[in-house]
């Protein structure tokens, strides 16, 4: 479905808010894209008419007082040329990500953590330019500018400890002709398991496994068995970013569903098969194409 490209905008951001320094490139890169939106351009070369960006980096380096964090940027009184010059910026910063963390420890100083440069400069810089670019787009009356992007065929697959019914998941996607993406099959680069959830954006769809590895229970209650906490927390964040409709669990064994996941789909895997056509379903009414002789015969 086409959407608002200003959602896509702020999704970058949120990912740029929430990078580290081995991931912070992607986000950039995404949001500067996104800013070159062909609806956008005639509104955006108006914007940039004129300016000269080097000249007023230039301008912001002579501010510096020879101290840390002593710098500033030199900003024209016009906030159309705000504007423009912060969208000439974006685009510089992207297509140089080392100058970034420069440009950004530098007039953006916020400890000694290299990262803490790019948080300082979204939060400080981006996030009021997305604000104020929104603003004045609006007012020039552009209706929804919406974007299509490309259909992705990549699956994320969550789940704890049990890997015979992960490889059963991977293997069978594989086979209809999907990607399965196994979070511990990434490389780590240092990365938490959210990061490496961002870093893999363009997933659209994901399957969760929920498997009995633990048990839980109110306080002076018996144990039972429920899924990996890590697994519960990543169905939500799914369904937070994906929504609903593209996310599937599958149940197998005993154990409690939580309540707050009312609504979301969930199959029973059982040992028959079943929750292969199942998971097709899903998968198909999410916009997959889906070969039904290939399901049928895995």
């Amino acid at each position: 479905m086409a959407h608002d490209v200003f959602t896509d905008i702020n999704n970058a951001v949120l990912d740029l808010q929430a990078s580290q320094l081995q991931t912070y490139e992607r986000p950039l890169k995404k949001l500067a894209q996104l800013l070159e939106h062909s609806e956008l351009e005639p509104y955006n070369a108006e914007l940039k008419a004129g300016l000269d960006l080097e000249a007023f980096i230039k301008a912001s380096e002579q501010t510096g007082r020879g101290t840390v964090g002593s710098a500033r940027l030199a900003w024209p009184d016009d906030p159309k040329e705000v504007l423009g010059l912060t969208m000439l910026l974006i685009k510089k910063l992207a297509n140089d990500p080392s100058y970034a963390i420069n440009f950004s420890h530098h007039f953006f100083y916020s400890g000694q953590k290299v990262i803490a440069g790019i948080h300082s400069l979204t939060g400080q810089l981006i996030i009021p330019f997305i604000r104020d670019y929104k603003n004045h787009i609006q007012s020039k009356g552009l209706p929804q500018t919406v974007l299509k992007p490309p259909f992705s065929n990549k699956v994320f697959i969550v789940h704890g400890h049990d890997d015979g019914a992960r490889e059963s998941v991977a293997r069978f996607l594989e086979r209809i002709g999907l990607e399965a993406i196994i979070l511990h099959e990434q490389a780590n680069q240092g990365r938490t398991v959210i990061e490496k959830v961002v870093a893999h954006g363009d997933v659209g769809f994901a399957v969760v496994l929920l498997t009995p590895d633990d048990e839980g229970c109110a306080k002076g209650a018996t144990p039972e068995p429920r899924a990996r906490q890590n697994v519960l927390l990543e169905l939500g964040y799914f369904i937070g970013r994906l929504g609903r409709d593209k996310v599937c669990a599958l149940k197998r064994g005993t154990l409690e569903i939580p309540s707050d996941f009312a609504g979301v789909v969930w199959e029973t895997m059982d040992n028959s098969g079943g929750w292969k056509q199942a998971l097709a379903r899903e998968l198909a009414a999410a916009g997959h194409d889906i070969d039904w002789n290939k399901v049928m015969r895995t």
